[in-house]
């Protein structure tokens, strides 16, 4: 039973004149392609001198384009690993001192809840 008498019955939409203005979903796909511009290719792109295509979902260098040399390589590998052990260690540090932090903190507000309950029984004696 409805509350204010009568039931929710919404107005019929009229139909549509027509799905779309544009004769491009009757051409076949060669021609949408064409027209379109639906042939991407390879996508490439150009690094700080090195030549990336995207292939299987991956970015690959083009075979010839790197200039650097194997050791190059070696010696940016070992400084990467550097790094990441630096920034562990720096993440493990400020956790440390979070902890410290939090541990410092709740000692601070026992002392002060100490010290507000020394003051109620100082005034109360008095």
């Amino acid at each position: 039973m409805p509350l204010f008498g009568k039931t929710f019955s919404p107005k019929k939409t009229p139909p549509r004149k027509c799905a779309s203005l544009s004769n491009l979903h009757s051409l076949d796909r060669s021609t949408r392609e064409i027209e379109l511009g639906l042939e991407y290719g390879i996508p490439t792109m150009n690094l700080a001198g090195q030549s990336l295509k995207f292939e299987n979902g991956q970015w690959v260098a083009e075979s010839g384009s790197f200039t650097g040399n194997r050791r190059e390589m070696q010696r940016l590998r070992k400084r990467n690993q550097q790094l990441e052990e630096e920034n562990n260690l720096l993440r493990l540090k400020v956790d440390i001192l979070l902890d410290m932090l939090s541990e410092t903190t709740a000692e601070s507000h026992l002392m002060e809840k100490e010290l507000e309950e020394l003051k109620n029984r100082s005034r109360r004696r008095k």
